[in-house]
């Protein structure tokens, strides 16, 4: 893995590929830009750094590999985030094998040209949506099989793993954009804060950034945002989406039955014994 040398004087080449979380989703400066914890970091190198952010909201782990790689290769970063697998997970036909390969390929052609790699673990959106259970379930089943897949790759080869879920009050609504999906400016900043403090103790000269006060939305964005946002964006991924939650809550509800039998057989034995 190629470290930062205490001589090092040339500008850091910081580069971001990925989907929404990569892009700044939640964080937006007075112009409406996305900015987000890629920014953030960006700011707090010794010296220059010259920052450089290929993520689009939507992408999956083959447009990251395939088409938004190249791109940054072409930069030769020092360091690059790789963050994608939300969308992935979010289609119907949800491949965590294929998500696997395409996440590991891309890390290790960056490596072989130097590059040091931040992912990020998903966080639990359980926590904060105001899903029906059964519908939190599944979600949480993707989820971790989303994480499984970024512990795979990060054990295999050494890489930066922002362990989302171990941060303290991470779930925090105030930490949270109005979708509590996508991180809000709070979030951002301590994102970036943790990855600014994993880069430290891999010997790269960087300070933390500032940690940001707390942005909780009015009412009146909540609506604004779900008339104009949420609602469009629930329907286009319905036609995708909705018939497939409902196989998987489905499936859900038969293993709640089944996990029920299995106790309650349990219980009934230990009794008797």
């Amino acid at each position: 893995m190629t470290l930062l040398a205490p001589q090092q004087t040339l500008p850091i080449r910081f580069t971001v590929i990925g989907d929404s979380a990569a892009f700044g989703t939640g964080d937006t400066d007075l112009e409406g830009n996305p900015r987000g914890w890629g920014y953030y970091l960006s700011q707090v190198f010794h010296g220059s750094c010259e920052y450089l952010n290929f993520s689009r909201p939507g992408a999956k782990s083959a447009e990251v590999k395939n088409v938004q790689l190249p791109k940054a290769l072409e930069h030769q970063p020092d360091i690059c985030a790789v963050i994608v697998g939300g969308n992935d997970m979010l289609r119907n036909g949800f491949d965590p094998q294929a998500l696997y390969q395409n996440i590991s390929d891309t890390c290790r052609e960056l490596i072989s040209k130097g590059s040091e790699i931040i992912m990020v673990e998903l966080h639990d959106p359980g926590e904060i949506l105001r899903v029906p259970r059964l519908l939190k379930r599944v979600i949480r089943r993707r989820v971790n099989a989303v994480n499984n897949v970024y512990y795979q790759v990060a054990r295999e080869l050494d890489l930066i793993l922002i362990h989302t879920r171990k941060i303290p009050n991470v779930h925090d609504i105030a930490n949270w954009h109005i979708d509590r999906m996508h991180p809000g400016p709070r979030g951002h900043k301590l994102l970036a804060r943790e990855m600014a403090s994993a880069l430290q103790d891999r010997g790269w000269k960087v300070d933390l950034p500032e940690p940001e006060a707390a942005d909780l939305h009015s009412r009146a964005a909540k609506i604004w945002w779900l008339i104009c946002k949420g609602t469009p964006w629930f329907l286009k991924r319905s036609v995708d989406l909705l018939p497939v939650a409902i196989i998987l809550m489905t499936i859900e509800a038969f293993r709640v039955i089944i996990e029920l039998i299995v106790k309650g057989y349990s219980a009934v034995t230990d009794w008797r014994a």
